[in-house]
C-alpha cells in the first residue's frame, strides 16, 4: 500500500487527489445502492469497480459443468451437516464489490449467521468460477484479487473447454496456485474430508459414481 502513496504524499497535490477521489467513492456509493434496488432476480449481473455488469445467458456446458460441481458439493455438505452450498445467484457482497460467483460455500460457522430470505451475503469459505469467454479477464483479475483480500479460503477457477481445474488457496492474504489438473483427484480444503474426481466435473458417468460414494452406495445400489 505505501508504494501506491508515496508518490502522492510527495505531490504539492495530495490534498485535492484526496478529495476527488472521496468525491468518486460517494458517487460510486450511490450507484453500489441503485444497483442492489434495481437488479432483478432473473438477471444474473455484477457490481465490480463502479460499474454494472450484466451478463449474458451461459452456454449448455457452462451450466452442465457448473450443475455438476454443485451437485457433487452439495450433496456432500447436506450428508454430513457441513454448511451451505449456492448456485448461481447468490450475491456476496464485499466491501467494495458484488458478485454471483457460479458456486460458493459457506462452512458451519458462516452458515449459522444466515437467515432464509436474506439477499447478501459475505464473503463465503469456497468460490468456484467456471470460465466463459466474457469473463475471464475478471475472474482472473479483479475477483481473483478481491476474493483473495476479503478472506476466501479457497477459490477455483473452471475451464470446461480444457476439463481443467486450478486450484488456489489462500497464505498471507493471497492465493497461490496449489494445482491445475485435468485427471485425479482433488481435495477441497475449505470442505472438511471431501476428496473428489476432477473428472466428475466434465463426465455424467464419472458424477454419478463420485455421487454414489458421497451416498455410501454400491454401483448397482
Amino acid at each position: 500500500m505505501n508504494a501506491l502513496l508515496d508518490p502522492i504524499m510527495q505531490s504539492p497535490q495530495a490534498l485535492r487527489y484526496s478529495e476527488e477521489l472521496r468525491r468518486a467513492l460517494a458517487r460510486e456509493a450511490r450507484e453500489r445502492r441503485r444497483f442492489y434496488n434495481e437488479v432483478r432476480e432473473d438477471q444474473k449481473a455484477e457490481f465490480i469497480n463502479g460499474r454494472v455488469v450484466v451478463h449474458s445467458p451461459v452456454t449448455l456446458q457452462h451450466n452442465l459443468v457448473s450443475g455438476r460441481i454443485h451437485r457433487l458439493l452439495a450433496t456432500y455438505a447436506q450428508v454430513r451437516s457441513l454448511g451451505t452450498v449456492g448456485h448461481e445467484k447468490l450475491m456476496v457482497r464485499l466491501s467494495r464489490n458484488d458478485y454471483e460467483p457460479d458456486i460458493v460455500y459457506f462452512g458451519l460457522a458462516k452458515t449459522a449467521g444466515l437467515e432464509p430470505l436474506q439477499r447478501a451475503f459475505p464473503a463465503p469459505d469456497l468460490v468456484v468460477e467456471v470460465l466463459s469467454p466474457s469473463t475471464e479477464a475478471m475472474d482472473r483479475g479483479v475477483k481473483l484479487t478481491d476474493y483473495a483480500a476479503h478472506g476466501v479460503l479457497e477459490y477455483w477457477i473452471v475451464d470446461p473447454d480444457g476439463e481443467t481445474i486450478e486450484q488456489y488457496l489462500l497464505e498471507d492474504g493471497r492465493y497461490d496456485l496449489a494445482l491445475k489438473l485435468r485427471d485425479g483427484r482433488i481435495e477441497i480444503r475449505a470442505v472438511e474430508g471431501f476428496v473428489m474426481p476432477v473428472r466428475a466435473l466434465f463426465d455424467d458417468d464419472e458424477t454419478m459414481a463420485a455421487l454414489r460414494d458421497v451416498l455410501g452406495l454400491t454401483a448397482s445400489g
